[in-house]
């Protein structure tokens, strides 16, 4: 290969963050969508449905913005996700009584109870899956919250990406 065709600034893939990450990522999405197959529900749906479960635990008024900011996942996403789990008889979405522009969510008793068992099986998995980490997943813990908080905050405060 000649020099100026060579973008990269690696020697090997393994020397690339971005690449490992994305790797690691699809590995574990494919392995939590088959722990989420005995529930009928999608990652987006579990995180959506635990994420309710969890702000309604901590007495949180959870409206769809507040859903959206806490998962991190878009509002029309989220507003699409909601809208086929209400189809589904797993969750309630209603009027908000002071703020007409927004609506607030709760899991029926059917979603309750789903979300709990799928809760179990999720949490089982990644303590299977990130295991081989050993004491070195409160570091890899501690470096996701500030790649989250740092590009979290830009992204909120900039219309650009990063």
């Amino acid at each position: 290969m000649k020099a100026h065709d060579n973008p990269f600034k690696v020697e090997k893939p393994e020397e690339s963050t971005g690449f490992l990450l994305w790797q690691v990522t699809n590995l574990w999405q494919r392995s939590i969508k088959k722990a989420l197959e005995p529930y009928d529900l999608t990652h987006s749906q579990f995180v959506l449905m635990a994420s309710i479960h969890w702000l309604h635990l901590h007495e949180q008024e959870v409206t769809q913005i507040v859903l959206s900011n806490h998962t991190k996942i878009d509002p029309m996403t989220t507003s699409t996700v909601l809208r086929t789990l209400q189809q589904k008889g797993l969750l309630l979405r209603q009027e908000h009584q002071t703020d007409t522009r927004a609506k607030t969510v709760a899991l029926t008793e059917a979603g309750i109870r789903i979300v709990k068992e799928a809760v179990v099986a999720v949490e089982t998995f990644d303590r299977d899956f990130f295991s081989v980490l050993g004491t070195a997943l409160g570091g890899l813990n501690t470096n996701l919250l500030n790649l989250l908080h740092h590009f979290s905050k830009h992204i909120n405060t900039s219309n650009e990406s990063f």
